[in-house]
Parts: structure tokens; C-alpha cells; sequence
């Protein structure tokens, strides 16, 4: 077999030699460090732990909504993780935060209810779109939001100072939930994650 042109044997051989003494004495230069490296991610990981599981629980967003000097809050408080984790890595999924009035298709509820609007957001994926705001509203909005929405063909149930109502439409599902002075709305267009109103409003209200 014909040998390549321009390669030179008796320089090939004594430097891969040469390479192979250099590499071997790296690894013993380095092995003495190998144990403390390996301590201190061992260390590093057991710390992190142990600060997420003795870190204070995170208040409920409506709980900070309505708390006095209330300041921002982002779409990423109003999602347990596991929800969170769904939506987010669901193909070419893209969020918009702003703080729009509520997307609903109930004719006239925000101009009756008057919400000031903490967070909206607003997510579109190759499977639809999902919209969930959080508000504060009066101390009528049970009362006038039962009225409104089961005028217009939702389903409402009511409780001690509470009011949850849905309408499915199509592809559509709306759901209404208000409580202690916030008010949560979701809409899920032809997006459909499971639970997706009633996990939303366990991290809500805790």
C-alpha cells in the first residue's frame, strides 16, 4: 500500500509518545483533587436541597394580591410546577404577560366588575391558546358576576362568599372564579391541559 505524501514517519512515532507521557502526567497531577471535587458537588446539590425544602412556602398569590403595598406579580406564581412544566414545554409554546383586562366572552362583565388587573397571560401553542387573569375587584362582584354569567349560559355554583361558574363552547372552555375579593378567569381555546382551571385555583388561593 502506497504511504500518504508529506507524512513523516519518524516524527509521527515520538510525538504521539510525547503526547501520551503528557496526558499520563496530567491525570496524576490531577487525581489527589478528583475526591474534593467530587465532595463538593455532592455538598453543592445536598445544600440546594435542603434550602428548597426548608425555605419558606411561597404565600398564595391571591393572598398577595390583596395584601397591603401589594406589588408585581408574574405568570409564573399563578402555575403549580407540575402545570407549569406542561404548558411551557408543550411545541413552540410562547407566553405574553401584561396586565390587559381579561379575555372573556361574557358580554359586559368587566365594564359591571371594574377589575384591576394584576397579571394576564396569554399563551399560544400548535394545539390553541390558553388566557388566565388575575384581579381585584368589590365586594359585589359575587353577587353582580352570578347575575351576568348565568344570564349569558354559564353554570355557576356559590359558596360562603364565593362563585365559580364555566361554559364550555365549542372548543372553548371559560371558567369564572371569584373569592375574597379576587378574581380569576381562565380561557382554554382547543388547549386543553388537564384540570387546568382547578389546578390554577389551588395555587391560587392555597
Amino acid at each position: 500500500m502506497a504511504r500518504t505524501g508529506g507524512r513523516s514517519l519518524w516524527l509521527a512515532v515520538p510525538i504521539g509518545l510525547i503526547c501520551l507521557v503528557v496526558v499520563g502526567a496530567l491525570g496524576w497531577f490531577a487525581a489527589p483533587s478528583v475526591p474534593g471535587v467530587v465532595g463538593f458537588v455532592g455538598d453543592a446539590l445536598r445544600f440546594g436541597s435542603a434550602q428548597s425544602v426548608e425555605a419558606d412556602p411561597t404565600p398564595p398569590p391571591a393572598d398577595v394580591v390583596t395584601a397591603e403595598g401589594f406589588t408585581d406579580i408574574d405568570c409564573r406564581a399563578l402555575y403549580p410546577n407540575d402545570l407549569w412544566a406542561d404548558v411551557v414545554w408543550s411545541p413552540d409554546a410562547l407566553l405574553a404577560q401584561s396586565t390587559d383586562d381579561p379575555t372573556t366572552a361574557a358580554e359586559g362583565l368587566i365594564e359591571v366588575l371594574s377589575p384591576a388587573v394584576a397579571v394576564t397571560c396569554s399563551w399560544r401553542s400548535e394545539y390553541g391558546t390558553l388566557a388566565t387573569s388575575l384581579s381585584t375587584v368589590g365586594d359585589d362582584a359575587v353577587t353582580v358576576a352570578d347575575a351576568a354569567l348565568r344570564g349569558q349560559g354559564f353554570s355557576c355554583d356559590t359558596g360562603e362568599g364565593s362563585l365559580t361558574c364555566t361554559r364550555m363552547s365549542g372548543a372553548d372552555i371559560e371558567t369564572h372564579t371569584i373569592r375574597d375579593g379576587v378574581w380569576l378567569v381562565t380561557v382554554e381555546s382547543a388547549w386543553h391541559p388537564e384540570d387546568y382551571a382547578a389546578r390554577i385555583v389551588a395555587q391560587v388561593w392555597g
